[in-house]
């Protein structure tokens, strides 16, 4: 099919969901509007993305792959980009790009592989946060560096500043479109950057390429990460979600000091028109996708949220509020008690549910400023959940074999083995109302037969996709081998096992770390102590500054999102 064939907009409703034959008797139609937002509960009837599929808010016949760590997605993202040949499409957004950064061993700079790409004559667009100055500890040389680069090869890369103030474009996905192979088309989304220390593996040895950190993570910082591979109609979703960006026509900056430095350095600030949109990837899968963001309220808001939205936050919501059994989150912060509220309420509402957060064990910065604000919402967000919770909340951070800790930067979730999600967001006000993120929620028509089958209020049964990457994370965590997770599946057991090995690591450390080292990378998360005149500058600087609220005055007041 030629690339004029496919550039056409899809507006007609997909086929329904596959229904499901097995003894539950379910037709997946049904569970999925349980556990996924409708166009409605999305609040911003303004983007095109659900009214692309006639309104509805997801897509479904879609196959998605967890990609954990990223030397498994820069070694897969480095071989589909250079297999792309002229009048192919790749669409880019990033926090940080760095253009050294090796994605697959000499020679695969980020730079080196995208210009490379442009050379060829890939249309090569990216969209990169401006980013603050690199003297507050951020990337603005680094993402200027990275798009100079590839102008240079014939792409474009412009630096995004339309923010709100202090805030970020945080939202970490690439597209790949091949008008004449449209079976090659696929998205990576999630929450790695295309920078230092992310290329990190499953022995969390840490990137060579390192990124400045706390001291307690060494010279090669290890790095727990997770991206997703998605082939299906989801990637018109992600894609479309680019184009509402790149064709916002509000200048990419206001600032008239960064303007007269463009003009003098004759920096692309006016984005090119794209290509027609391709026709969504044709659905092969069993997996619906339902793409999740969030842009801030601002002056003179975005075109296509003019109000902003906050389908992050709507997500988790409701599907907290659905949990039963097994709330099993990694995240960066899992930070405020506003926004950990809706966890707290659950566990205390529901007496047999659990909750399990994998979470950095020290901020990545240390300093005198920096270090309490880090610890202050999490102090507060974690003595709520465990009031609400007492016995069956449970955090932990990790560690590589030879005892360093590992930085988790993942974004994910899952709830009852239903309802997955990796994204670029984390659990806090910032993710939820703030900077603009981007997720991937991952609802599985096929059911896990393994028992027990049921773990949900509803009946809806245990889900393959959610399933498996809850149990591939597991078995990280404890050195298990591949299906060494009987006694994970049940999530009592799984909360057991976990609670287990974490004692036994921590015994180990807290005997002078004699003997053998007891197989398992989880240690116990403990709470620092904070004086309370520490508390009385930290906290106003973590609201303000760390962990700001996006939201208009009227949803602040309500505690709505």
């Amino acid at each position: 099919m030629s690339g004029d064939q496919r550039r056409v907009h899809v507006t007609k409703l997909p086929a329904d969901a596959r229904r499901e034959t097995s003894a539950l008797g379910y037709t997946g139609v049904v569970p999925v509007k349980r556990w996924f937002l409708s166009s409605a509960e999305r609040g911003n009837p303004h983007t095109s993305l659900d009214r692309r599929h006639g309104g509805r808010a997801w897509t479904t016949g879609n196959t998605v792959r967890p990609l954990v760590h990223g030397a498994v997605y820069f070694a897969e993202l480095r071989r589909r980009v250079d297999a792309m040949h002229a009048g192919d499409e790749l669409m880019f957004t990033d926090w940080r790009g760095d253009a050294d950064e090796l994605l697959d061993g000499p020679g695969t700079e980020v730079s080196t592989v995208l210009s490379r790409a442009a050379e060829r004559g890939v249309i090569v667009k990216g969209l990169m946060w401006r980013s603050h100055w690199d003297r507050f500890a951020f990337s603005a040389a680094e993402n200027r560096h990275l798009g100079e680069e590839i102008e240079q090869a014939g792409g474009e890369c412009v630096r995004d500043m339309r923010v709100r103030p202090g805030g970020s474009h945080h939202q970490k996905y690439v597209v790949l479109r091949h008008p004449d192979r449209p079976e090659l088309d696929i998205a990576f989304a999630g929450g790695i950057d295309l920078c230092h220390s992310r290329n990190d593996d499953v022995e969390h040895n840490g990137d060579p390429q390192r990124q400045p950190m706390a001291a307690v993570y060494g010279q090669r910082p290890p790095w727990h990460d997770a991206q997703l591979a998605i082939h299906g109609p989801a990637v018109g979703d992600v894609e479309a979600t680019f184009r509402e960006r790149w064709t916002d026509p509000t200048p990419m900056t206001r600032n008239p000091f960064y303007r007269l430095l463009d003009a003098v350095r004759q920096d692309d600030d006016s984005p090119d028109p794209l290509p027609e949109q391709l026709a969504d990837p044709v659905g092969t899968g069993t997996h619906a996708v339902q793409i999740l963001r969030t842009y801030p309220a601002r002056l003179r808001g975005y075109p296509f949220a003019p109000h902003g939205e906050r389908s992050v936050a709507r997500a988790y919501r409701k599907v907290v509020a659905n949990a039963s059994s097994l709330i099993y989150v990694e995240d960066q912060y899992f930070w405020d008690a506003e926004v950990v509220r809706r966890f707290a309420d659950a566990l205390a509402d529901n007496p047999n549910l659990h909750l399990i957060a994998i979470i950095p064990r020290f901020p990545d910065q240390d300093g005198r400023v920096s270090k309490p604000p880090n610890l202050i919402g999490r102090m507060q967000a974690i003595d709520l959940v465990r009031a609400a919770g007492p016995g069956r909340v449970a955090f932990y951070g990790i560690e590589n074999h030879a005892g360093t800790p590992v930085y988790v930067h993942a974004k994910v979730c899952v709830i009852d083995d239903v309802w997955a999600s990796i994204g670029s967001d984390n659990v806090n006000r910032r993710s939820w109302t703030h900077d603009s993120e981007l997720s991937c929620a991952v609802f599985d028509e096929s059911l896990d037969e393994r028992p027990p089958r049921v773990v949900d209020r509803f009946g809806d049964g245990a889900r393959r996709f959610a399933r498996d990457l809850r149990l591939s994370l597991a078995r990280e965590h404890l050195d298990r081998a591949p299906g060494e997770d009987a006694d994970l599946l049940d999530p009592a057991s799984a909360f057991e096992q976990f609670a287990a090995s974490a004692a036994r690591l921590q015994a180990w450390h807290d005997g002078g770390r004699r003997g053998e080292r007891p197989p398992g990378r989880l240690r116990p998360y403990d709470l620092e102590p904070m004086s309370r005149r520490t508390r009385l500058w930290a906290e106003p600087l973590y609201r303000v500054v760390y962990d700001p609220d996006g939201r208009p005055l009227r949803m602040r007041l309500r505690h709505e999102f």
